[in-house]
């Protein structure tokens, strides 16, 4: 048994004339607030502050950036100017300067080099130290 699939599901009914509701909600009332300017003042004001809300509700109606309707785009800009912004930048790393030194070798009255003073057994408790953290209790069992 064969269903008819719906098509064209994303395109909005045309209600008044060629126009969608949601177009003939913007040109109304950018048209009913100029009306009503002119009709409070006169002429040259109501052309000053009509002719942008008019504008405006063209753009609404009618323009689409990028498949998307211009009140997405809008409201994106719109709230990316109000939150705040986190400036990074790639900070370039400084050159390392290396100096070659040579060792200095202390010579004894003997004239033998001197010795740092680690013995083998000095350096069992500082790789116990290293290991368990405890430099004196080298029998008992750390815990982990």
């Amino acid at each position: 048994m064969r269903f008819a699939v719906p098509q064209f599901i994303d395109v909005e009914d045309k209600i008044f004339g060629p126009l969608t509701l949601k177009q003939a909600i913007y040109l109304a009332g950018s048209i009913g607030f100029t009306v009503a300017v002119y009709l409070r003042f006169n002429l040259f004001i109501a052309a000053v502050l009509g002719t942008p809300v008019l504008l405006l509700a063209f753009l609404l109606a009618f323009i689409k950036v990028h498949g998307r309707p211009f009140v997405n785009v809008l409201t994106s800009a719109v709230f990316y100017a109000a939150k705040t912004k986190l400036y990074l930048w790639k900070q370039t790393p400084k050159k390392k300067v290396i100096v070659k030194s040579e060792p200095v070798q202390e010579k004894t009255t003997t004239g033998q080099p001197a010795t740092s003073g680690l013995t083998q057994s000095n350096l069992k408790k500082l790789a116990w130290t290293l290991d368990t953290g405890n430099p004196f209790d080298k029998h008992k069992k750390t815990k982990h």
